[in-house]
C-alpha cells in the first residue's frame, strides 16, 4: 500500500502517522524576542478532511487553548486527515492578558490581512493562508470578553445549511445563528471555501469546567462524523440543540450595584425580574424586567453597572421547558463519564 505523503507547513515536512509542532514567523518584539505562530500538526496515515482547530484569537480568551490542550491529549492515534491545532493565534494579547494587539487592534476584526499592512493585518493574512486555507473545516473557538460569562453555543450563518448540519452534531445546548461580520475569520474563510464552527463558550481570563467539556466533545463528535475518528466512544447529545435565529442584551436602566437572580442557561419568560440595580446608601432600586421570553446564553459578572450596560444576552426560543431540558441534559452527560483517556495519546 502506497505511502500517504507528508505535509507541509512553512518548509517543515510532517510525515504520515507522525505529529509534530511547527513555529511559523511571524514578527519581532521590540526587545528582539522572536514571535511565532504555534501550530501543531497530526497527520493521519490514511487520507481523510484536514480540519484546522484554533483558539486565542483573542488573547483574553484563554478557555480555548485549555479546550486544544485536552482535545491534543486525547486517543487520536486513529486519525484520518489531517488536523491542524493552533492553541494561540494572538501570541502578543496572550501574553498582555489582553483581547487585543499591542496597536488595540481585535484580530478577528483584520482578516483577511496582508503582508505588508499593520501588525494585525499581517498575523491575519499569516494564519488564513498558512492555516486556513489548507483545510476544508474549521472550528474557531471564543469565549465571552472578561467579566462577562458565555452558555456553551455554536455560531453559523443562516443559510448554510453544512455548518447547520455540524453544529447540531457539535452538541452545545444552543445554536446561535449571526451574519458574518467585515474582517473576521470566518467571513473571510467562507469567501476561500473554508466553513467555520464558532464555539462560544465562558468567560474572559477564566476556566470553566462545563464550557471546556462541553468543547472538546464538541469537537471530538465532529472528527467523528466527518469520519476523521472511528464512530466508537464519545455520546451523541442527549437532547437536541436549541436553534436560535434572534438574540438581544438586556441593558442596565440605571447605574449602581447590581444583584443578579439569573444566570447563563435560565430561561426566562416576558416581564421577568432577572436583576435589581440599587444605589450604594440603599435609598433607591430599580428592577431590572426582561422585554421577551428566551433563554439567558450570556451574562455580565461584575456586580457594578453603569447606565446602558449591557447585563443579559437573551436568545429568543419556541419553548421554555424543551430550553431548559437541553442545557439540563448536556449538564448532566458532562458529569458522568470522562470524555477520553488522557493517557491514550498518539
Amino acid at each position: 500500500m502506497k505511502k500517504r505523503s507528508g505535509f507541509e507547513i512553512s518548509g517543515v515536512v510532517v510525515e504520515a502517522g507522525t505529529r509534530k509542532t511547527i513555529e511559523i514567523p511571524v514578527s519581532m518584539l521590540s526587545d528582539h524576542t522572536p514571535v511565532t505562530l504555534s501550530a501543531h500538526v497530526i497527520h493521519g496515515r490514511n487520507d481523510g478532511p484536514t480540519v484546522f482547530v484554533s483558539a486565542g484569537i483573542h488573547g483574553d480568551e484563554v478557555i480555548g487553548v485549555e479546550i486544544v490542550r485536552r482535545l491534543l491529549r486525547s486517543n487520536l492515534k486513529s486519525l484520518h486527515g489531517t488536523l491542524i491545532v493552533v492553541p494561540i493565534v494572538n501570541t502578543f494579547g496572550f501574553l498582555n492578558h489582553s483581547r487585543y494587539l499591542p496597536d488595540r487592534r481585535d484580530l478577528n476584526r483584520c482578516f483577511p490581512g496582508s503582508p505588508n499592512g499593520s501588525l494585525g493585518s499581517r498575523l491575519a493574512h499569516i494564519f488564513l493562508h498558512e492555516i486556513v486555507s489548507r483545510c476544508s473545516l474549521g472550528i474557531d473557538l471564543h469565549s465571552a470578553a472578561i467579566n462577562r460569562m458565555n452558555l456553551p453555543q455554536v455560531r453559523v450563518s443562516a443559510n448554510n445549511r453544512e455548518t447547520l448540519r455540524l453544529a447540531k452534531t457539535f452538541g452545545a445546548p444552543v445554536i446561535l445563528t449571526s451574519a458574518l461580520r467585515d474582517g473576521s475569520l470566518r467571513q473571510e474563510a467562507k469567501k476561500i471555501g473554508v466553513n467555520v464552527l464558532l464555539y462560544e463558550a465562558g468567560e474572559g481570563m477564566r476556566f470553566d469546567e462545563m464550557s471546556v467539556r462541553a468543547g472538546v466533545a464538541g469537537i471530538l463528535r465532529i472528527l467523528k462524523e466527518i469520519k476523521m475518528l472511528p464512530k466508537a466512544g464519545i455520546a451523541k447529545p442527549k437532547a437536541e440543540p436549541l436553534l436560535c435565529s434572534d438574540s438581544n442584551w438586556l441593558r442596565a436602566p440605571a447605574g449602581g450595584l447590581l444583584r443578579m437572580f439569573k444566570a447563563e442557561g435560565d430561561v426566562v419568560s416576558q416581564g421577568d425580574i432577572v436583576a435589581a440595580i440599587s444605589d450604594p446608601f440603599g435609598e433607591g432600586e430599580v428592577e431590572v424586567k426582561t422585554r421577551y421570553a428566551g433563554i439567558i446564553v450570556g451574562r455580565a459578572v461584575m456586580p457594578i453597572a453603569h447606565e446602558g450596560d449591557a447585563l443579559f444576552h437573551i436568545a429568543a426560543v419556541k419553548s421554555g421547558d424543551i430550553a431548559e431540558a437541553a442545557v439540563d441534559d448536556l449538564a448532566t452527560q458532562l458529569e458522568e463519564a470522562p470524555l477520553f483517556d488522557e493517557d491514550e495519546i498518539i
